[in-house]
């Protein structure tokens, strides 16, 4: 489907972002702790996005199909 690129995507920036995440809340470091959520962050748009594609598509499909 149209957004499978997206989702992939958006699961890797919040798989990343969870990384980051969870080691700077070991470490202490609150940079990247931030930077962690805001891939977490991104990563869930990416995904959103991938999932509007993939509507956007099956309505396109739908409408072709009640026109053939």
């Amino acid at each position: 489907m149209a957004g499978e690129k997206d989702k992939a995507e958006g699961t890797w920036d919040e798989a990343k972002g969870t990384v980051k995440d969870k080691a700077g809340e070991a470490t202490g470091d609150r940079s990247t702790e931030a930077e962690g959520k805001g891939d977490q962050a991104k990563g869930k748009v990416k995904k959103a996005k991938g999932d509007v594609k993939d509507a956007g598509e099956k309505v396109k499909d739908r409408i072709n199909e009640a026109f053939d």
